[in-house]
């Protein structure tokens, strides 16, 4: 690939800029709600400029533009360069819209799509259970057919915002009778439909950012189903791979650089700037290098993806990679903090309104959600590397 920036791309880049500070009074602030509408009206903006859902049809709600590696690379670039908000990223707009624009059909993208892409329409994920995280194919709630419906019945576990959500995307088992991976089916429906609870569960930040879902005879018609009944477990694998490319987002690790950056030239030690440190300095510069080949990997998994070619081992390593790289990141600027990095809560020196310090301690539990560390590890050895699978213990006789 051609990186050079022609003068189309270098009066692109510009363009960009200039909204961004021009438009600098409508940014709305990382504390506000999902549906604030100050965020509402930010995404809304972004789309009309084509700065978020660049290539999603305009049919859709997106801006409907022909897809060009390095102008969204530019775009990218802008909003970590400015501080500019981002365009949302959640598991509506990340993970469900391009699932729906792959495998839905058209009644279920004219249905969704624009909303969700708007922020109008809050989704969740009904994955992991029980006794199915990391073997989600073990998962066991049913969904029997009645007339025209699916009755379901279960539990799901570790959903996040289903507390918020209007919609969820659900694995069901639809064939109780076929091997594990082919009894799945992948349907989606409201959450205020009757027979569903929701109870919250408390992370490591002192936040309900995940909750156990239970399923009561919830009825929803069979329409619902993504793709075709029995098939979820495709469905799902492509929902997965824009899951961890949403986890290990190299524009948000960026921006996080860039934002630990100006820490460390405010921040200082016995009158010397922590920027000025070579302990703090080579901390910093590893990371940066890190960053900076995440980004270029990201760039190959995008060309893969406009080409129509598998990502193979590039995709592989986005989530493990990006998870583990955001903690660190996380862990440097609390450093850098000195003692302020260890407060937390409503404390009158905090700083940053602890953002860094939230970041620290969900990042750690992402490494672990969306598909364990470890389980990722064997992902890329198995898949990407061609190696043996790891041997399962003999159970006594």
């Amino acid at each position: 690939m051609d990186l050079s920036l022609s003068p189309e791309h270098i009066s692109f880049r510009d363009e960009v800029t200039a909204f961004l500070l021009d438009n600098k009074d409508k940014w709305p602030s990382s504390g506000l709600p999902m549906r604030h509408q100050k965020r509402l009206a930010w995404q809304k903006l972004l789309i009309e400029h084509g700065y978020a859902a660049r290539t999603i049809p305009a049919e859709y709600g997106g801006y409907g533009a022909e897809p060009d590696i390095l102008k969204s690379r530019l775009i990218s670039e802008a909003f970590a360069q400015t501080g500019a908000p981002p365009p949302m990223a959640n598991q509506g707009i990340s993970m469900l819209v391009p699932t729906l624009l792959e495998m839905g059909s058209e009644e279920q993208k004219q249905a969704h799509v624009a909303k969700t892409l708007r922020g109008e329409t809050i989704w969740c994920q009904g994955y992991s259970e029980p006794g199915a995280g990391s073997d989600l194919a073990s998962l066991k709630t049913s969904a029997t057919v009645d007339g025209s419906d699916y009755l379901i019945n279960g539990q799901k576990i570790w959903t996040s915002t289903a507390q918020q959500a209007d919609m969820i995307f659900c694995l069901v088992r639809t064939d109780a009778d076929a091997p594990k991976h082919h009894g799945i089916s992948y349907i989606i429906f409201p959450m205020d439909t009757p027979g569903i609870e929701v109870r919250p569960l408390v992370d490591m930040t002192g936040a309900p950012n995940f909750n156990e879902v239970f399923f009561t005879d919830v009825r929803v018609p069979i329409e619902n189903v993504v793709g075709e009944p029995g098939q979820g477990w495709r469905v799902a694998n492509a929902t997965l791979k824009h899951e961890r490319g949403m986890l290990g987002n190299p524009n948000a690790a960026k921006a996080r650089l860039l934002a630990i950056v100006e820490l460390m030239k405010a921040e200082t030690i016995d009158g010397e700037r922590l920027i000025d440190s070579p302990v703090f300095r080579d901390r910093l510069v590893r990371l940066q290098a890190e960053v900076y080949a995440m980004l270029a990997n990201g760039m190959r998994v995008m060309t893969a993806s406009l080409k129509g070619e598998p990502a193979g081992m590039a995709g592989l390593i986005i989530k493990l990679q990006g998870c583990e790289l955001n903690h660190q990141l996380a862990g440097l600027a609390i450093d850098a903090m000195g003692e302020l990095g260890l407060l937390y809560g409503d404390s009158p020196r905090i700083r940053d309104r602890g953002s860094w310090q939230w970041r620290y301690m969900y990042d750690l539990g992402l490494i672990i959600g969306g598909g364990t560390a470890q389980i990722q590890k064997n992902i890329i050895a198995e898949r990407g590397l061609g190696m043996p699978r790891e041997p399962k213990p003999q159970v006594a006789a």
